[in-house]
């Protein structure tokens, strides 16, 4: 069996456990949030499209917030995000979320020094008075090699299927690696927690990383009697990845 057929049968099997896996929490009433957070190119929207591909189409919603109004910018930051929080019974999946705070809106200028100092202290408070209330939080940070994200970057401007994916930022991602690099180390110092860890995926190879994103999920979810082993290379706790991140 070729190893296309082989990730084709896994991917199969998986999406049908997280669609069982889901059938259980939407009789349980739970709350699921997944944040997807990572570097351009590093597979989100891929990896987001197997997870949601099969699950129920009324109780699951994946959220890309556009740049905020001027309104908006006047608000409580995470004032925009909090009417996507689910009900019960909801998954909901933030293709990118409050964590642009974190990266883009710092490295590019995009917020004030105290904002951005504000938002590290503010993100863990706010992250417990949601799984207080018994959310559950999955956080999701996507790295990908320096070298891997510049073949990407220039795959998606070369295949104009690909074109919604450019963005004018994509140019920035390669030059400010380096700021990048630094913000997502203090993100993941500073933000990961025990009631909301994060968690990374290695995604140099992207049908690897689906696989492990869904299994991960899985765990998360708890539902009975389910259990993926993940493969440690390319699914580490936040708090201890640091050093093995892409510098």
């Amino acid at each position: 069996m070729s190893k296309t057929a082989d990730y084709d049968t896994e991917l199969a099997r998986l999406q049908l456990r997280l669609v069982e896996a889901q059938a259980w929490a939407i009789e349980q009433g739970r709350r699921t949030v997944v944040l997807f957070e990572g570097r351009d190119a590093a597979g989100k929207d891929g990896s987001i499209r197997r997870v949601t591909e099969y699950m129920s189409s009324r109780q699951t919603r994946v959220i890309a917030l556009s740049k905020p109004s001027e309104h908006e910018a006047e608000q409580w930051y995470f004032q925009r995000y909090a009417p996507h929080l689910p009900g019960a019974g909801e998954t909901v999946l933030f293709n990118r979320s409050w964590y642009n705070r974190a990266g883009v809106e710092p490295v590019m200028g995009f917020c004030t020094p105290e904002q951005y100092e504000r938002f590290l202290k503010d993100a863990p408070r706010f992250e417990r008075l949601l799984t207080d209330d018994g959310v559950l939080l999955i956080k999701l940070w996507f790295d990908i090699s320096k070298e891997e994200q510049a073949d990407r970057l220039r795959e998606r401007v070369e295949d104009p299927l690909k074109r919604f994916k450019v963005s004018a930022l994509d140019a920035e991602a390669q030059k400010r690696w380096d700021a990048y690099s630094a913000a997502r180390d203090r993100m993941l110092k500073e933000t990961h927690s025990g009631h909301a860890p994060w968690t990374v995926i290695a995604t140099d190879h992207k049908k690897t990383a689906r696989l492990n994103v869904i299994r991960h999920i899985l765990n998360r979810l708890g539902a009975p009697g389910v259990e993926e082993p993940t493969d440690k290379d390319v699914v580490m706790p936040g708090d201890k990845a640091v050093g093995r991140l892409a510098a």
